[in-house]
């Protein structure tokens, strides 16, 4: 019985690190824009949702 507590715990720690990558590459990619490109990004958005604030 302590092997698969020892096994989940492990699979624990394996999943946070695993979302800790996912997370950091997400943000990077985020950041990634330039402040033209989001701006130009979230008009088009506003666009597609209705046109509202025009």
């Amino acid at each position: 019985m302590r092997r698969v507590w020892k096994f989940l715990g492990l699979a624990g720690v394996v999943g946070v690190a695993a979302t800790g990558v996912a997370m950091t590459r997400a943000e990077r990619q985020r950041r990634a824009y330039t402040p033209d490109e989001v701006r130009d990004r979230l008009r088009r958005r506003v666009a597609e949702a209705g046109g509202a604030g025009k």
